[in-house]
């Protein structure tokens, strides 16, 4: 287990210093499907994600693992997340230090810890899948991936970002960061 580094302190300066994980479910007609996300505190951009019928480490490490390949995050990063067996796992913990990144946990049962993840599965669900019946895993993934990628990162408006998109918020803080 980590201590909490985060200490519910949502707001940072730049990009990939600090990353929120969770997990959640969806149900479709063939069983669960699991969710993980990795989220940039920064933009409140999704970076990774990874879906499965089961809820097991590899979940989180492939999710991790995919906002490592996307955004390169150095040594350094705070990860985030509640104290799911899936971040305590070994295989979990052994990928955040062969990265030199810092695991970082909420309090026992504090959901609000962790409440950047949880407003975004809030979103998820209140936005597309709410009034879905999802006949397969397949057509959920498909429809997660069509949310996360085409409008959650790239048109969804955040008043946290002064009502602009995570991507559109990244652009224009990479441009001043450049300028200044």
């Amino acid at each position: 287990m980590f201590e909490n580094q985060l200490n519910r302190q949502f707001t940072v300066a730049k990009p990939d210093q600090v990353y929120v994980c969770d997990i959640t479910y969806i149900w479709t007609q063939e069983g669960w499907l699991y969710l993980a996300i990795v989220i940039d505190l920064f933009s409140r951009k999704v970076v990774g994600w990874s879906m499965s019928s089961r809820m097991k480490a590899t979940l989180v490490c492939d999710a991790l693992r995919m906002a490592i390949w996307l955004r390169r995050p150095p040594p350094g990063l705070i990860v985030h997340s509640d104290r799911g067996s899936q971040y305590a796992s070994k295989a979990y913990r052994n990928l955040l230090k062969a990265y030199g990144f810092i695991g970082s946990m909420s309090r026992l049962g504090n959901c609000w810890d962790n409440a950047v993840a949880e407003s975004f599965f809030g979103s998820l669900k209140q936005e597309r899948c709410q009034w879905r019946h999802y006949q397969t895993r397949y057509e959920a993934q498909q429809d997660i991936l069509q949310y996360i990628a085409v409008f959650y990162n790239s048109q969804r408006l955040h008043s946290f970002l002064d009502y602009k998109s995570p991507n559109q918020y990244e652009t224009e803080a990479a441009k001043s960061m450049k300028v200044a």
